[in-house]
């Protein structure tokens, strides 16, 4: 009997390492996953984007050049986790169809308020370029007449894109800098904005109009957080973005992630944010344009779309979310391709730490690296177009060898160059 139990043992466990593994991944928990991290990031956006709420409301109530400087250091770190989020746009309709209403540029800021006569006083793109909400209680959309004379929420969150112009960027992260930092006149010259703390001081106010001024920082920030706390509930239990991402045939939820990642390496950040500006040499195509933290933004992208294909991210908490892996996942169904992702990333990855380093240490501000000219500044930021493109190439080889289909948004920076102007 004890020789036949054996017998039994040993062919039990010949069978079971023969077997396929009981922990294979399944891409109904890598889809999970996807949306478990969405969640972590939008909500870690919203917990930042609060402490900014509270740095400007104390701003605020002491406009001093100290109480600035922490309202713009707060501004910087609420970026961090924000830009992590960039690889849900594409692929997530919920996503993509808000994100204008938090992250939208470039922007014609004479909309806002007071600009530099180099700005000029007209565009025929944009009848309201000029328009000056803060220093003006009515002003002219289109035909329309528009009533400015008290400036809240309701007011900002209606001229964004108003007459149907994309420049209009009335509200979201970008609205905020400039509030905070001004117009970058430097060109690709050393320095960021230098607005000054007096322009919301009431008792000793300059460049006018110090109160209004204050109602739409303070409007601006509030409608923020208002944005983010939908966001983060959309990939909440029981949310619209959860729902439907996780609500797709396995295969097209896999497609979905790889769509993010892809069209934003390619289209959107090697192409639209990074090599336009370095064909055209323009510090207007700078993401981060007024506060010269496009380094950062640039560099967070990445980091994101690293969380979201490895399936784990720490918060700025400390809290780290993470689960089965669309990493894993490859690994096991398409292991050459999976390596070749692997590698694109570290190479993006090591691309993108050399242009932050650059900009961290003091040598040179992303918008001085594109400048004409400059040929050390542009091929670090060239390594790195070359290394979100090859990411992008990798991730379509993977496509192909996991059977799915995608669409990979492009650029004509990248595409079609000769047609940039």
């Amino acid at each position: 009997m004890n020789f036949f139990r054996t017998m039994i043992s040993a062919a039990a466990l010949t069978a079971a390492l023969a077997a396929p593994s009981l922990a294979a991944t399944k891409p109904e928990a890598v889809v999970a996953t996807y949306a478990d991290v969405a969640e972590a990031i939008y909500t870690d956006s919203l917990n930042t984007a609060k402490k900014l709420q509270t740095a400007i409301d104390a701003f605020l109530a002491k406009p001093t050049e100290d109480t600035l400087k922490a309202a713009r250091t707060a501004w910087k770190a609420a970026r961090v986790p924000y830009q992590q989020s960039e690889g849900y746009r594409f692929g997530n309709a919920a996503v993509d169809d808000w994100e204008g209403r938090v992250n939208a540029w470039p922007l014609d800021e004479g909309l806002i308020d007071y600009v530099d006569k180099s700005y000029g006083d007209s565009s025929d793109e944009n009848p309201a370029y000029v328009a000056n909400v803060i220093a003006n209680k009515e002003i002219q959309v289109g035909k329309d007449k528009v009533d400015a004379s008290k400036i809240n929420v309701e007011l900002i969150d209606s001229l964004q894109e108003a007459g149907g112009v994309e420049s209009n960027v009335a509200i979201g992260y970008h609205a905020i800098e400039f509030l905070l930092w001004g117009q970058d006149l430097n060109g690709t010259d050393k320095g960021a904005g230098d607005r000054k703390a007096s322009d919301y001081d009431t008792a000793n106010c300059t460049n006018g109009n110090c109160d209004r001024r204050r109602d739409y920082l303070k409007a601006a920030t509030d409608l923020l957080v208002k944005d983010l706390e939908d966001m983060s509930a959309s990939w909440g239990k029981d949310g619209e973005a959860r729902k439907d991402v996780t609500g797709k045939e396995a295969n097209e939820g896999l497609a979905t992630i790889l769509t993010g990642i892809g069209s934003l390496s390619y289209g959107e950040l090697a192409g639209e944010r990074i090599k336009l500006g370095l064909i055209l040499h323009d510090p207007e195509e700078e993401h981060d344009c007024f506060s010269d933290n496009t380094h950062n933004s640039h560099f967070y992208d990445e980091q994101g779309m690293i969380a979201i294909y490895k399936g784990s991210y720490k918060a700025t908490d400390g809290k780290v979310t993470e689960g089965a892996s669309l990493a894993a996942y490859a690994k096991e169904k398409a292991p050459k391709e999976a390596a070749a992702v692997e590698a694109a990333f570290a190479k993006a990855d090591a691309a993108l730490t050399t242009l932050k380093k650059r900009a961290d240490s003091g040598k040179e501000a992303y918008d001085q690296m594109i400048g004409e000219g400059n040929a050390e500044g542009n091929k670090v930021v060239q390594d790195v177009v070359d290394g979100l493109v090859g990411q992008a190439r990798a991730v379509e080889a993977l496509v192909a060898a996991l059977g799915l289909k995608i669409e990979i948004e492009g650029s004509d920076s990248l595409d079609n160059p000769s047609a940039v102007k």
